[in-house]
């Protein structure tokens, strides 16, 4: 019985149907896992692309509140006394640059009146000569008359 049921032409078409029914499960089922696989890799890296993305915002919040603090800080110590001279005088110090750079024939001029005026505050500095700034504060000197004082002063000693 068992035998003929082995030669009957159905179970000649169940039996390989059979075999390919199971294949396709394990197929399936290889499939599945692989899903799963992906699916816990995928989660994993969007958790830590989310962690990254919360401290990169935590970062950039900080460095705001640092960029702040340090804006309102740099006008304060751009309000105290004394701050407005040194302000003037670094821009005057890169004006100089640019001319020095810009135009040709006002570089060997202008260090010539540099190393003069710094000659002239050696000297107060010293005590050789009277201080031009007190001279020209006591006696009502305008900048313009201490200047043609200068120019006359320099033209007498080189001649």
């Amino acid at each position: 019985m068992f035998l003929d049921m082995l030669l009957h032409p159905f179970t000649w078409g169940l039996i390989p149907g059979l075999v390919l029914a199971g294949l396709a499960a394990l197929k399936v089922r290889r499939g599945q896992m692989k899903l799963r696989r992906f699916q816990r890799h995928l989660s994993e890296r969007m958790e830590l692309e989310a962690d990254s993305i919360h401290q990169l915002r935590a970062s950039k919040a900080q460095l705001e509140r640092d960029n702040e603090q340090l804006r309102m800080k740099i006008a304060h110590l751009n309000q105290e006394p004394g701050r407005h001279a040194q302000r003037e005088v670094e821009i005057l110090l890169r004006a100089e640059r640019r001319v020095l750079v810009a135009v040709p024939g006002f570089a060997a001029a202008w260090e010539d009146a540099k190393h003069a005026a710094q000659a002239e505050l050696e000297a107060e500095e010293a005590g050789r000569s009277m201080p031009r700034r007190v001279i020209s504060r006591l006696f009502g000197g305008s900048p313009q008359g201490e200047h043609m004082a200068l120019s006359a002063d320099e033209s007498r000693a080189s001649h």
